[in-house]
C-alpha cells in the first residue's frame, strides 16, 4: 500500500497541472480574440440621401467595378465606433494589429443605391445621424459634414483628410438660340406654299421655279435641349383671344408671312381669313378661336414723312400714327435695320428731323440710336407689361458678295460667315433692350440664320410686284435677292422660336 501513494500523487498533481495549463491557453485565445479589431459599418443618413461607409477588414478585396465607379482613398488608420450616437473616432490601429492587405484601410463611400443599410438585428455597429444633417468628429473636436443632396458622390478620407463633394448638377434653362442645324426629311416643312394662296411671289421659290428643295427641311436643334415642334392648331388654341402684332420692314412681313401660312394651313379655312391686300397692313384671323395676327409695316419704327415737294422726312423723335393700333395687343414684335443701310437712289429718306428742327447731314448710326431711343420710350409709357409680351427680332442677315446666296443648297457649315451688316447697329440694338424698363425679350435669329444662305429667294422671286424673266433670272448679280427668304424655309423657325419663347421654353438636358 505504501508503495501506491507516491504514485498516486504524482498522477493527481500531473492531471492538475495539465488542466492548468489547457486553462490557460483558453483564457489567453479567448483575451486575444477579444481584443482583435473587427469589421465595421457605418451608415450617414440625413432627410434625402442615404450613404454608406464600409470599412474593409484585411485582405478584404474590392470589385473591379466599384474601383471604377468611386475610387477609394488610401488611409494607415483604422475606425472605431464611439457608443454615442453621431460620433465616430479616429485612432491609431494597435500595435497587435495584424499588418494590412493592399486594400485594407480604405473606405469606400457608394451612390445610394449601391449599399443598404444592415437590419438592427445584424449587431454591426451604426451610426446614424437626425435628418438636418450627419456629424463626423474626430476624438479631439466635432465638425459638422454638410448635408448630401440626391444622388451626389462623395470621397471621404478615413486619415482626418477634407471631405470631398461632387454636388449634383442643376439644370439650366436651355438657350434655343445656340444649336445646329439637322436634316429633317419626314418633319419638315410644316406646311406647303399651295396650301395658302395668300403667300406673296416674292417668297414662293418653288412656284416660281426653284428646282431643289432640300433648304425647306433642315430643323434647329438647339444644343442640350429639343425645340418643340408646334403645330397650328397647338398654337391656335395657346393664342385663342389674343391678338398677335408685327412691326417691322419687310422681313417681318416674311415672318408674318410665315406664321400666317402655319396657322391658317392647320385648322378649318373657311372659319379663317386672311387680307394682304396692301404691303403696309396685312391680317390673319382665325374666328372659331378668336385670334388674330397683324402686320404693319414700318422700316424704321418712326414716322417717315413724305412731303408736298416730294422729299421725305424721317422724324426721329416720332412713332406713326399706326403706333395707336398696336396697343392692347398680347403679343408685340418689332424689328428695324436694313433700310437704315441704304445708300444713294435707294436711301428712304432726305431729311432727319429732331426736335422741330431739319437735319440734312447727321450719322447713321446716331440717327438709328436716337430712333431706338424714340420706341424705347413710347414702349416704356403705352406698353402694359401684366398683359402684353414684347419681343424684339434680330437682325436678319444678308448672304452678298463672299457669303452669295446664289446656286446655294445647303447651310454653311465649315465656312467662315463674313458679316456683312453693321456690327454696331446690332450692338445698340441690345443695350436699347437692356436698358428698358417695359421687359423686352430678344429673339436673338442673326447667328443661327446666317448659316443659311442656301433659304434666300435668290432669282426666284419678284421685284416691284413682277415676278423675274428667264433673262433677268441669268443676270444673278444683278436681280439675286439675298436678304428675303422662300417660305417654306427659315421664317418657319423663328416663329417656332417665338412660340417656344413664350410657352415652351426647354430646360437642358442634364
Amino acid at each position: 500500500m505504501e508503495s501506491l501513494v507516491p504514485s498516486l500523487v504524482n498522477r493527481k498533481w500531473f492531471l492538475c497541472s495539465l488542466a492548468s495549463f489547457f486553462g490557460l491557453l483558453f483564457v489567453s485565445f479567448s483575451l486575444n480574440k477579444a481584443s482583435r479589431p473587427g469589421p465595421a459599418l457605418a451608415s450617414f443618413r440625413d432627410s434625402e440621401t442615404s450613404l454608406n461607409a464600409t470599412l474593409l477588414e484585411s485582405g478584404e478585396l474590392l470589385s473591379s467595378q466599384s474601383l471604377q465607379s468611386s475610387g477609394p482613398i488610401r488611409s494607415t488608420q483604422n475606425i472605431e465606433f464611439s457608443p454615442q450616437p453621431g460620433v465616430v473616432d479616429i485612432v491609431q490601429p494597435p500595435a497587435t494589429s495584424t499588418a494590412l492587405s493592399p486594400l485594407s484601410g480604405y473606405i469606400y463611400l457608394s451612390p445610394p443605391i449601391a449599399l443598404v443599410s444592415p437590419p438592427k438585428s445584424s449587431g454591426a455597429p451604426v451610426v446614424s445621424s437626425e435628418s438636418n444633417g450627419t456629424n463626423l468628429v474626430s476624438s479631439q473636436s466635432k465638425t459638422e459634414m454638410p448635408r448630401y443632396k440626391e444622388n451626389t458622390t462623395l470621397l471621404l478620407s478615413v486619415g482626418g483628410g477634407a471631405e470631398k463633394e461632387k454636388p449634383k448638377k442643376e439644370k439650366k434653362k436651355c438657350d434655343i438660340f445656340d444649336g445646329n442645324w439637322v436634316y429633317d426629311r419626314k418633319g419638315y416643312p410644316l406646311y406647303r406654299a399651295h396650301w395658302c394662296p395668300f403667300l406673296s411671289d416674292q417668297v414662293t421659290c418653288q412656284k416660281n421655279g426653284r428646282p431643289d428643295k432640300d433648304y425647306e427641311h433642315w430643323r434647329w436643334q438647339p444644343k442640350g435641349c429639343e425645340l418643340p415642334r408646334y403645330n397650328g392648331k397647338e398654337m391656335l388654341e395657346r393664342w385663342r383671344g389674343k391678338r398677335v402684332v408685327i412691326i417691322g420692314d419687310s422681313l417681318n412681313r416674311n415672318m408674318w408671312e410665315s406664321l400666317a401660312c402655319i396657322l391658317y394651313s392647320s385648322g378649318s379655312r373657311s372659319r379663317a381669313y386672311v387680307k394682304s391686300n396692301i404691303p403696309q397692313y396685312k391680317i390673319f384671323r382665325a374666328l372659331d378661336f378668336d385670334c388674330t395676327v397683324e402686320f404693319y409695316w414700318n422700316p424704321f419704327l418712326v414716322e417717315l414723312e413724305e412731303r408736298r415737294d416730294n422729299t421725305k422726312v424721317l422724324k426721329l423723335d416720332k412713332l406713326p400714327g399706326s403706333s395707336k393700333r398696336w396697343r392692347g395687343a398680347d403679343v408685340l414684335v418689332f424689328n428695324t435695320g436694313h433700310w437704315w443701310t441704304h445708300h444713294g437712289k435707294i436711301k428712304a429718306w432726305d431729311y432727319f428731323e429732331c426736335g422741330g428742327q431739319l437735319v440734312e447731314e447727321m450719322g447713321v448710326i446716331e440717327a438709328f440710336n436716337k430712333a431706338l431711343g424714340t420706341w424705347a420710350r413710347w414702349a416704356d409709357r403705352h406698353v402694359d407689361s401684366t398683359k402684353t409680351t414684347v419681343f424684339f427680332r434680330g437682325i436678319s442677315p444678308e448672304h452678298k458678295r463672299e457669303n452669295w446666296c446664289h446656286n446655294q443648297t445647303t447651310p454653311m457649315t465649315t465656312e467662315t460667315y463674313v458679316q456683312r451688316f453693321p456690327g454696331k447697329m446690332i450692338s445698340l440694338v441690345e443695350r436699347t433692350v437692356e436698358k428698358m424698363r417695359t421687359p423686352v425679350r430678344y429673339l436673338n435669329i442673326t447667328r443661327l440664320s446666317e448659316y443659311r444662305r442656301d433659304a434666300h429667294t435668290a432669282v426666284y422671286t419678284s421685284r416691284q410686284g413682277k415676278l423675274l424673266t428667264a433673262e433677268q433670272r441669268k443676270q444673278p448679280e444683278r436681280y439675286a435677292d439675298c436678304s428675303h427668304w422662300c417660305l417654306p424655309g427659315l421664317p418657319d423657325t423663328w416663329n417656332m422660336l417665338l412660340f417656344a419663347s413664350l410657352f415652351g421654353n426647354p430646360s437642358a438636358v442634364s
